[in-house]
């Protein structure tokens, strides 16, 4: 009854094999990391995507330009407009990212991106494949790192999510045995969760970072989840002035809302999905999916986006200039750290403290009630010229 499904689903399990194989030979002989230093113009892309993503896109560029002005004028720097990243032009060309669209993205060297539609069971549109997964996949952005701080209840964590591999790598290519059994694929190679860890110990290292943290279910996952944590413990001995622990991701979701653990917490790094969760209930507690930043990072290219969604239903109700472009603008600080301008990512690290955290003047509701988007980038652009910015932050922080 079923023997051709399983003829069928054996072969297509081999070309997977065969795919995934190719693609672990070809992380072992990637090149070295691209040296922003040594680029002029550096050219920052601008998608704005889907729904409330033009909106919080466009603060968060006025914001980046006015503390890269100089950068800019000097031809340093060249921000870019990415057309075309949008659920209606995707689902035109029936592809999670058009052609001509990844080909501009591909002459950018980083790109700040707005949120982008998924399609899900009910929606008006085509079940296209998620443009996050194919941007991350076409530009190998093997780490998707999420920083989450709150300063009054002792949380300063970073986390790195591997971004490529685990359950999503294959997670439209399943196979059905007839109409009653589904069956899904979870990767994980040796050279794919080395790099990720390892990037999670050099940050720890270079940033003065005392803890790493390795988040498995390797007690139950047995092959791929026992990869990660094998590989883990071999990465921890190259640094020995790094403590390290593991733990399961069903207490570990339990432990970031425990008063009397989460603040032992420091840099957190696992697999794929048990990352979207974890960081996900993180941000909920730094104050939702709205206040966090993100940045995808590979070693040629790099994106940074919010990790909320579209927010469709604001932009339905006219509501879209109210949408809170902090997650953004969050998101663009990681950018200037990522290309090396250090310097003004601390300094709009310190106005996003001052406005999201310490003084609130003024309040994002997402309704006619607080304030525009455009308001909000404004009190941020006013932050930072106030030469007394990193004073009134230590002020802040040590009351």
């Amino acid at each position: 009854m079923y023997e051709d499904d399983i003829k069928n689903a054996a072969k297509h399990f081999e070309n997977l094999l065969r795919e995934q194989i190719d693609r672990m030979e070809r992380i072992k002989h990637e090149g070295d990391w691209i040296d922003y230093s040594k680029l002029k113009p550096i050219i920052i892309g601008v998608a704005g995507g889907d729904g409330i993503g033009p909106y919080i896109t466009e603060q968060t560029q006025r914001v980046l330009e006015f503390l890269l002005k100089d950068e800019i004028d000097e031809g340093k720097v060249e921000f870019r407009k990415i057309e075309g990243l949008t659920i209606e032009n995707r689902v035109k060309h029936m592809q999670a990212v058009p052609d001509d669209v990844l080909d501009e993205i591909k002459k950018c060297h980083v790109l700040l991106k707005g949120p982008t539609t998924t399609p899900k069971k009910g929606d008006p549109w085509p079940n296209i494949e998620s443009a996050n997964v194919a941007i991350r996949r076409a530009l190998d952005l093997f780490a998707n790192v999420r920083p989450v701080k709150v300063p009054e209840l002792g949380i300063d964590w970073v986390f790195f999510r591997e971004n490529t591999e685990g359950a999503y790598m294959l997670g439209s290519r399943g196979v059905m045995i007839g109409n009653e059994l589904a069956i899904d694929f979870k990767v994980i190679t040796a050279p794919g969760a080395e790099r990720i860890i390892r990037l999670a110990f050099d940050y720890a290292k270079k940033n003065g970072r005392k803890k790493v943290t390795v988040v498995t279910k390797a007690n139950v996952v047995k092959k791929t989840d026992g990869l990660f944590l094998d590989i883990a413990e071999k990465v921890a001995k190259d640094y020995p002035e790094i403590e390290w622990d593991d733990w399961f991701i069903d207490i570990m979701t339990a432990k970031l809302i425990d008063p009397s653990r989460r603040s032992q917490f420091d840099v957190i790094v696992l697999p794929n999905l048990y990352g979207d969760i974890l960081t996900d209930e993180a941000a909920q507690i730094q104050g939702g999916v709205g206040t966090a930043g993100s940045a995808n990072i590979g070693k040629r290219y790099a994106m940074f986006e919010a990790i909320h969604g579209t927010a469709l239903r604001m932009v339905k109700e006219g509501r879209a200039k109210y949408a809170n472009p902090m997650s953004m603008i969050k998101a663009g600080a990681m950018m200037l750290e990522h290309l090396g301008f250090t310097d003004k990512a601390k300094k709009l690290n310190m106005a996003i403290d001052i406005t999201n955290s310490f003084e609130k003047k003024i309040t994002v509701t997402g309704h006619p009630d607080g304030a525009t988007g455009e308001k909000m980038a404004n009190y941020v652009i006013e932050t930072l010229k106030d030469p007394n910015l990193e004073e009134k932050w230590k002020k802040y922080v040590n009351q």
